[in-house]
């Protein structure tokens, strides 16, 4: 697990080899989720590269059950 400090300007540098791992670019836009104290952060993608990546995915624990229409 990498360790990254929050500069005077409240940025980040994501760890060269998360970037390489999950084929981050400059100037990639993400979304930042916040959840019971926890900050994530997901690389937008372009829909067609999302195609068929959940298949086969385990999907419990995803939403909580209150969040559900």
């Amino acid at each position: 697990m990498s360790e990254v400090s929050l500069s005077q300007k409240y940025q980040i540098v994501i760890p060269k080899e998360v970037r390489d791992r999950l084929n981050l670019k400059k100037g990639q836009k993400m979304q930042i989720i916040v959840r019971e104290g926890l900050i994530n952060l997901v690389p937008d993608r372009p829909l067609k590269d999302l195609r068929g990546f959940i298949r086969g995915m385990d999907r419990s624990g995803i939403r909580e059950e209150e969040e559900r229409l």
